[in-house]
Formats: structure tokens, C-alpha cells, sequence
């Protein structure tokens, strides 16, 4: 048994709580709004949330932060990644060199540009770097918090602390790997995501599915662009954080980014569509991220400008489309000459 502290409430806060609950571990769920916490406490239910699963009794729930942090091992962060840096820096005089820490975040800080885990070893210098690894993978917490089977990979700087995460988190119906390759991971949490909105902007402009296995492959290929040059291991992308998260939140009912751009691409606004949603979809704020990385690293990442030009600078999305069909042909492996052997 490990005492453990998931910061964030969300769906996939709530769901990896129950998960780790199951398991036998001491776990204490920290959430934000007081009102929510009194909820879930009453109910033991995630309303708002994640209403389809029960919470066990074992999980304590609070909204005082710190209260959640204090005497446990193992902390982790399941804000939405814009929110790491706040929640992290109100933790920081609880941290300690015997602790854990674990994002299940996926996103790429606005402004810094630094991926979730870069950001917690930037506010949390009392937790040795080492000890900060990452949990991702194609999982809705619908389908986690319901028990179906799912696979993740923990991934760390050292093979000891990833092995501690994978087996925290493992159990009969959640199977974890680990990766040494924390870049390569948090690259393509992150960035399927933006990859996600395109998909669902296919679906709303009414596309079929062969446009749909453009964008997911083509999008990998902007997600390899990256990440070489970013210094992860191509290998990562045809794992389960690479090509198994892009499937499933371009193709999958709960994803919320697919949703995003589904109703962008039926002419709604993104301020009409977040005013609307409860939750965060992440690849809105990524997209900013992964563009200006692209930038810096001269790497071409043209669905990702696209969903770019569209959310944020008022771009037709069938414009956007007859752009990328018409650009200059190509070889499929194509790079640029700095990511070139």
C-alpha cells in the first residue's frame, strides 16, 4: 500500500483515485472548489465530473490542498497542464527528496513551453528530477473508472522510479509499461491532442473516413517532426503515447477535443462551444504551445498551423482544407534537412 495524493477532480482525477483505491492504496483526492468536494463527499459520486462511477469510502476527499499533500509518498497531478505551475507552486513547501511525482496531464505550458514535467521540476527543485515521471496512454476515464481494459506507459528519467509508477498504477485491468523516454511521451500526449481538434473538424464538415486516416497519420508524421527534434526516441510514437493515444481521442465518443473541433466544424465558435463544457479540452491551449514550438524549431507542421489559423485567427475551415490538399507534393518520409541522419 502507498499513501498517494491525486491533485484535480476531473474525470481523469476521479477516475485514477478509484483505480488506485481498488487497489488497496491510501489515497486522498484533492479538489479545487469546495462545493464540488461537499458533493462528491455526500455522494460519493463525481457530478460534474465523471457521473457514471462510484467512489469508494477509502478515497478522502478535500479541497484543502495541503491537507491532501502532507505524509504521502506519491503525488499526482491531474490538473489540466495550464493549471500544473499553480497548483504545483502552493505544494512547494510540502515537497520533499523521498517523494514521488506524477503528471497525467497532457499539455504544453503557455508561454514557457515546457511540458508538465519540465514545469514541476521548475517549481518543486525539492523533489530530485529523477523522482518526476509521467503516466499517459489512450485512456478515457469513462472507460477506466467502468473497469474496461486499458493500457498506459510510465514513463521516467530513472528506470527505478518508473517501475515504482508502473507498479502503483498497475492492476488486473489497467496495464502499465514503462518508457525511459519522459520527451518522447509527454510529446505525444500533447500534441495528438491538437491533432484531435482537426479530426473532429473533418467530422463536422461531414468528411468520411478517409480523410479522417489522412489527418492521423499525416499528424504523426508532424508528431515524429517534433519530437526528433525535441531529442525523444522515434520508437515512442508507434507505441501507446504516440500512434495508440492518437486513434483513440481522433476516433473515440469521449474525446473532448475531437468534440471541440466537431462543432467548429459545423460553424460554431470556440467561445460558444467552451461556455457550453464543463471540462477543459486541452488541445485548445496546446495548440499555442505546439505552434510556437514548431516555429522555434523550424520543424513544418502544417495540420497543426491550420487548427492554429482556425481557433485563433478566424480562418474558414474549408479554406483551411483545400490549403493543405494543395501544397507542394511531397515524399511520405520527408524531413527537413535539420532532422535529417
Amino acid at each position: 500500500m502507498r499513501r498517494i495524493a491525486v491533485f484535480g477532480a476531473g474525470g481523469w482525477g476521479t477516475a485514477l483515485a478509484i483505480s488506485l483505491a481498488e487497489a488497496g492504496h491510501d489515497v486522498a483526492l484533492g479538489v479545487r472548489r469546495p462545493e464540488v468536494a461537499a458533493q462528491i463527499r455526500r455522494d460519493r459520486r463525481n457530478a460534474v465530473y465523471l457521473p457514471s462511477a462510484g467512489i469508494p469510502p477509502e478515497v478522502y476527499v478535500t479541497s484543502d490542498l495541503e491537507e491532501a499533500a502532507r505524509n504521502r509518498t506519491i503525488w499526482v497531478f491531474a490538473t489540466p497542464s495550464q493549471a500544473v505551475r499553480g497548483v504545483a507552486s502552493r505544494l512547494q513547501p510540502l515537497a520533499h527528496p523521498a517523494l514521488t511525482v506524477v503528471s497525467v496531464a497532457k499539455g504544453i505550458e503557455n508561454g514557457t513551453l515546457l511540458t508538465t514535467t519540465q514545469v514541476l521540476a521548475e517549481v518543486l527543485p525539492g523533489v530530485p528530477e529523477h523522482c518526476i515521471g509521467v503516466l499517459s496512454g489512450p485512456s478515457h476515464a469513462e472507460e477506466v473508472a467502468a473497469g474496461m481494459p486499458t493500457t498506459l506507459v510510465a514513463a521516467a528519467r530513472d528506470e527505478d522510479v518508473a517501475l515504482e509508477i508502473q507498479s502503483t498504477f498497475m492492476t488486473p485491468r489497467l496495464r502499465v509499461y514503462i518508457n525511459l523516454d519522459v520527451i518522447g511521451v509527454e510529446i505525444g500526449g500533447s500534441v495528438k491532442n491538437v491533432l484531435a481538434i482537426a479530426a473532429g473538424m473533418a467530422d463536422g464538415l461531414g468528411y468520411g473516413d478517409n480523410a479522417k486516416a489522412a489527418l492521423i497519420t499525416r499528424g504523426m508524421a508532424e508528431i515524429q517532426r517534433l519530437g526528433l527534434a525535441m531529442g525523444a526516441d522515434p520508437q515512442t510514437f508507434s507505441g501507446l503515447t504516440g500512434m495508440g493515444d492518437l486513434v483513440v481521442t481522433c476516433m473515440s465518443r469521449h474525446s473532448r477535443n475531437r468534440y471541440v473541433g466537431e462543432q467548429i466544424g459545423r460553424g460554431r465558435t470556440l467561445d460558444e462551444i467552451r461556455a457550453e463544457m464543463p471540462m477543459v479540452a486541452e488541445g485548445v491551449a496546446s495548440t499555442r504551445s505546439v505552434y510556437e514550438l514548431a516555429n522555434r524549431f523550424g520543424i513544418e507542421m502544417p495540420i497543426t498551423e491550420a487548427v492554429y489559423g482556425i481557433l485563433f485567427d478566424g480562418k474558414d475551415p474549408v479554406e483551411a482544407v483545400q490549403e493543405l490538399m494543395s501544397r507542394s507534393a511531397k515524399r511520405e518520409d520527408w524531413l527537413p534537412d535539420t532532422l535529417q541522419a
